[in-house]
């Protein structure tokens, strides 16, 4: 397997989440057309579930490789900058999703 580069792994994780964060916001715009009205406990319950399995799932695409670095490979510099990178990759993917959202209300 070919061997990328720090700048390249923290973009497809930012790239990942960013699609992840699409992806349910997309179900939040349209929750009340696929479920319905929810008159019980169980629509509060499903949302506090969905925040707890996109956390894990956040917390895997971001943390993950970082977590590899540091603990397995020792290597705690490139764990920090992978942080960093990916950080900085998820503040411009948020900034064109704004832009987006001005062009396309």
């Amino acid at each position: 397997m070919k061997k990328f580069s720090l700048g390249f792994i923290a973009f497809l994780q930012a790239f990942g989440l960013t699609l992840y964060c699409l992806l349910i916001g997309t179900f939040f715009w349209q929750a009340g057309r696929i479920l319905g009205p929810i008159n019980s406990f169980l629509g509060p319950a499903l949302m506090l579930l969905l925040l707890v399995i996109s956390v894990i799932i956040c917390a895997l695409l971001f943390g993950y490789y970082p977590f590899i670095l540091f603990w397995e490979k020792k290597d705690t510099k490139k764990a920090i900058k992978s942080v960093i990178y990916t950080t900085g990759w998820l503040f411009l993917f948020s900034i064109l999703v704004g832009i987006l959202l001005a062009i396309f209300p």
